[in-house]
């Protein structure tokens, strides 16, 4: 990932976690988030099945955070962001979820900027690209 076009941050093997934050997200919610992306079994094992988690392949994991991911396209053709939370709410929750995830994968997980404007690259393997909402615990 580059900021102002230097690079700011990088991994290799591992995940990149875009996170969005809404308003009605809690403490709560990023503990259970944190969970499920450290137990998620999406990494191949030595039959090719996706039964390993990034925890099992010593992976690292990248978070940046995206406001974007709750946009709303329903009405007319420009996005509505009216989810996504404000920044007061956005930063202490954001910053609880790298300090969690970090202390459940063992290392410290990569990061973006709050608010700043990124390139990012990704090479997803698969692809394999997963939504896990929190206000829909399945």
């Amino acid at each position: 990932m580059k900021i102002d076009h230097k690079i700011y941050s990088e991994i290799g093997h591992g995940l990149m976690v875009l996170i969005g934050i809404e308003e009605a997200d809690n403490n709560e919610d990023i503990v259970w988030l944190c969970n499920k992306i450290i137990q998620l079994r999406i990494f191949n094992d030595s039959n090719g099945v996706m039964n390993l988690s990034v925890l099992e392949t010593s992976g690292d994991i990248m978070a940046v955070s995206q406001f974007t991911l709750h946009a709303k396209t329903k009405k007319g053709n420009r996005p509505s962001y009216i989810k996504a939370a404000n920044p007061d709410i956005a930063i202490p929750l954001y910053d609880s979820f790298i300090v969690s995830l970090s202390k459940l994968l063992g290392k410290g997980v990569k990061t973006g900027k709050f608010g700043a404007m990124m390139e990012v690259e990704i090479i997803n393997d698969g692809p394999v690209t997963i939504l896990i909402d929190t206000k829909n615990k399945e």
